[in-house]
């Protein structure tokens, strides 16, 4: 108990300061919205589907590939430098809060984001007639995940990469816009010359873009989308781990400043 009461303190700590900043709740909703209605219009345009089908197609590569992006790791970049700089970490090392339940309250946090943001997503491509075909079970496995592997791939960068808040857009603009165009968040991976496929199968966005477009639009199953599913479990481990031997890193450094 309480270790769980330490980490629905963290939560709500980073979500009370999130609606404070009501602009970057707005941002984080005007954007996946305009990606959605931008890549719903232009696949039923140049791909001649039906605007509910065009959105079922939309729907999953916008929420995957582009909110919880943005929001799941970006923002969790974000987190952790901003506590670093305003030396938030050093006055937690006063209080009994324990490493873990910071760790897992972060991550509990952007979890609640990147829910509210599928609900705002689906509820939207449901208004043009879009409905999710596939096991529902599936989809929330695959969105958890995704979650795990954003989170933990922005402990690693805002521990080791990021120093100042400042650095936050650049480090996302320098790794995460080419991979997201890898990854089929804003252009189908099907348009893809052969050799970018190839490459393609190293980045996991497009597995995760991928495996959910499949669920979402397609109804497939996991056994057909096994290749994707176990790219993306064996990822979402490694993230996860290396998130933690990285904080944990950063909280010895920290000590000794």
């Amino acid at each position: 108990m309480k270790y769980w009461r330490e980490i629905i303190a963290v939560t709500q700590r980073i979500l009370i300061e999130l609606l404070r900043r009501r602009r970057s709740l707005i941002f984080w909703s005007i954007f996946p919205i305009s990606v959605l209605l931008l890549s719903g219009f232009i696949l039923a345009e140049r791909a001649q589907l039906p605007i509910n089908t065009a959105f079922e197609y939309a729907a999953p590569s916008t929420l995957v590939g582009a909110a919880m992006f943005f929001s799941c790791l970006g923002g969790s970049v974000a987190t952790v430098v901003a506590e670093r700089e305003q030396q938030t970490l050093k006055r937690l090392f006063l209080s009994p809060l324990s490493g873990i339940s910071y760790f897992l309250g972060i991550f509990l946090a952007h979890s609640c984001i990147a829910v509210g943001q599928t609900i705002l997503i689906y509820t939207i491509a449901a208004f043009w007639g879009a409905t999710f075909k596939g096991s529902i079970l599936l989809g929330l496995i695959i969105i958890f995940m995704t979650i795990i592997a954003y989170v933990g791939l922005g402990f690693i960068l805002g521990t080791q990469l990021a120093r100042r808040i400042e650095d936050v857009n650049s480090l996302i603009a320098a790794f995460g816009v080419p991979l997201l165009i890898l990854g089929g968040a804003f252009l189908p991976a099907a348009l893809f010359p052969p050799t970018l496929i190839d490459i393609a199968k190293f980045n996991p966005i497009y597995h995760m873009n991928e495996a959910f477009v499949a669920v979402s639009a397609k109804g497939e199953s996991i056994r057909e989308i096994s290749a994707h599913f176990w790219f993306l479990l064996i990822f979402s481990i490694i993230m996860l781990v290396c998130g933690w031997l990285s904080y944990r890193r950063m909280l010895i450094i920290e000590r000794r400043l």
